[in-house]
């Protein structure tokens, strides 16, 4: 935080204690008095004995306290004097210098700045002033990756990940909320969609290798202005989302790339649901069994050829086409023509949509 904000804190605290007060923050020590030799010659001692919130130590003429939250010690409060006054008026000053300093924090923190863009909950007009307040360029390219890990290890992968990207000025790791963790990642002007799958492909291998928990990275678009980001962030976590529906077996998924799981994605599911029963008899999609299936989806992986589909699945191109010849007698379709695939493909990715979101059907 700004030591010019908190010299004139403490100059005021002084005038509320009537006596000389200070306060040792990231090393450096602010204080309303000019000698600091006494002090100086017990630095190191005092930040021994201070290293918990709430020690108290009493040494050369003044009266030392550990400030801070969860067991660590963010700063110590001082004051002159060794009798008990001075230990209730320096527990008094350490109880106010936390609360200005989380508020400043809270204030001027970027992390939670580029959350609430994140968000979207930042006005327009509000975002160039802060932007400039906090020194953040607002004109850099940027593209925000979503990270969900198994609950319960999202601290963890927020560690790793800050280990990851070490510039705080130009990289900010992001908790969501349990299990997401957000990255907002600062790329050169030349970067392409592909750099950005190679450097989610890196996190996910890491967070493999040191993590051992299941995890998959959704990409937003590349965004050349800060008041994009919440766009972004809105892409990456409708592709995790979308991935997770339409294509389970893979761990990254870009929204440029969802293609027209999309489109099914937003759809009311009243609306998919009337597709499905115009498109085929009712319950003639479920009458399909597993081989079935399993043989559509090699179809499809093989750009509808049939020698290529029955030489992977080591069936003779009768059997194929026999199957084939099933599903069009099932529902209609006849999936060696081109349109009818087509619609098969896309009824197919709707059932799936409804079947993952069965309470709003």
């Amino acid at each position: 935080m700004s030591n010019k904000f908190f010299q004139g804190v403490v100059y005021q605290l002084k005038e509320a204690f009537g006596r000389p007060v200070g306060v040792i923050l990231d090393n450096e020590t602010i204080r309303s008095f000019s000698d600091m030799s006494a002090i100086e010659e017990i630095l190191d001692e005092v930040q021994q004995q201070c290293s918990e919130p709430g020690r108290v130590y009493v040494a050369s003429g003044y009266t030392f306290i550990g400030g801070g939250v969860r067991g660590k010690t963010d700063f110590i409060a001082f004051v002159e004097g060794e009798d008990e006054e001075a230990k209730k008026d320096v527990s008094i000053l350490s109880v106010s210098i936390l609360s200005i300093k989380q508020f400043y924090d809270e204030k001027f923190d970027k992390i939670n700045f580029v959350k609430n863009v994140l968000l979207d909950n930042i006005m327009p007009g509000d975002l160039h002033a802060k932007t400039k307040e906090l020194h953040i360029p607002t004109d850099v390219t940027r593209v925000v990756m979503t990270v969900r890990v198994d609950a319960g290890h999202d601290q963890a992968a927020i560690d790793m990940l800050a280990n990851v990207f070490p510039d705080k000025e130009k990289d900010f790791i992001i908790s969501i909320d349990s299990g997401d963790v957000a990255i907002v990642k600062e790329l050169k002007p030349n970067f392409s969609d592909k750099d950005v799958q190679k450097i989610a492909k890196s996190l996910l291998d890491t967070i493999n290798s040191e993590l051992m928990v299941n995890a998959s990275i959704g990409i937003g678009t590349i965004v050349t202005d800060m008041k994009d980001l919440a766009k972004s962030y809105r892409e990456a976590h409708v592709a995790l989302e979308v991935g997770k529906v339409l294509d389970t077996d893979k761990p990254i998924v870009s929204y440029n790339k969802l293609g027209i799981g999309r489109l099914i994605y937003q759809l009311p599911t009243t609306l998919c649901k009337l597709f499905l029963d115009e498109v085929f008899v009712k319950g003639s999609l479920d009458t399909l069994d597993h081989e079935t299936i399993v043989t559509i989806q090699k179809f499809f992986e093989k750009n509808l050829n049939v020698s290529e589909t029955s030489r992977q699945l080591y069936v003779h191109r009768n059997t194929l086409v026999y199957r084939l010849d099933k599903v069009q007698k099932l529902t209609g379709l006849d999936l060696r023509m081109f349109e009818d695939a087509i619609v098969f493909k896309v009824a197919m990715m709707v059932k799936k949509y409804l079947e993952s979101n069965p309470n709003k059907i």
